[in-house]
């Protein structure tokens, strides 16, 4: 056995981005600051093909097309040491999911193996590589900040902590806590179409939480939550300019602010049209 070299450089992990279906088509920001997170971590970040990992088909029975497009994230992420996604809820199908469905099949193994690689971003960040950095990238102790805990991660994942403790070696934040912050926003996939009053009256609970806590910005790791929220608190105050901004974890501990906050527009919009 060979044996490595005190002196020598410390082996990167590479790691696979899965960037999920709503931040590849709604928010791309997400994914960049996520990769520039793990890359400032000392990690090397691959982008491989991807697809949706299958939620939506399994949430409406259809097990055997989820099965599909589970398979192809298999392959397309098997060559890495670890799968990290900005996303509790993706992050809760693939790890907790993937081995329901291929508890019969003969890639079983294989599938329960890739998944114990899989990690929603806070907690590689937290709980594999101990992430702290060197100085804050941004020093957020002067604002009100709240934290939106999503079903899916904190439930499935355990996501609780984490975001917390990287706000506060990443931003010098404290959270604000709300009340209820580990009551569903209402979204819940295909959940809102259905029961359109049920979720808008969640929603509409969930922002007057925000709200009364004072804060400036909330937070989550979820961007089809945060998409929601950020859609109920527009319809509340439309000609508000104050409202309380809606972002990803990602882009604040990156200290990419510059992008404006969720659902917020572009103030390069409509220029030279």
């Amino acid at each position: 056995m060979t044996e490595t070299p005190q002196n020598s450089p410390k082996r990167r992990h590479q790691i696979g981005l899965f960037v999920t279906c709503p931040v590849d088509l709604i928010r791309p920001s997400i994914g960049f600051a996520t990769a520039t997170l793990l890359e400032r971590a000392g990690c090397d970040v691959h982008v491989p093909p991807q697809s949706c990992c299958g939620q939506v088909a399994f949430n409406n029975g259809q097990p055997e097309e989820t099965r599909a497009l589970a398979w192809n994230i298999v392959q397309q992420f098997g060559q890495y040491d670890y799968v990290v996604l900005p996303s509790g809820s993706c992050g809760g199908t693939i790890k907790t999911h993937y081995p329901e469905l291929f508890a019969q099949d003969e890639r079983h193994e294989t599938v329960v193996r890739f998944c114990e690689k899989v990690y929603e971003l806070t907690t590689f960040l937290t709980e594999v590589l101990d992430y702290a950095p060197t100085r804050a990238g941004i020093d957020l102790s002067s604002e009100t900040v709240t934290y939106h805990d999503s079903c899916a991660g904190l439930r499935e994942l355990g996501i609780k902590q984490q975001p917390r403790t990287l706000l506060k070696r990443c931003a010098n934040l404290d959270v604000t806590e709300m009340e209820e912050t580990d009551v569903c926003c209402g979204f819940g996939g295909t959940f809102c179409v259905k029961y359109s009053d049920v979720s808008n009256r969640m929603v509409t609970n969930k922002v007057n939480n925000i709200r009364q806590s004072g804060a400036s910005m909330v937070l989550g790791g979820d961007l089809s939550c945060l998409l929601n929220i950020a859609g109920k608190l527009q319809r509340l105050e439309p000609d508000n300019p104050d409202r309380v901004q809606v972002r990803h974890i990602a882009e604040v501990l990156a200290g990419e602010l510059q992008t404006p906050a969720i659902g917020e527009p572009s103030p390069t919009r409509g220029k030279g049209e």
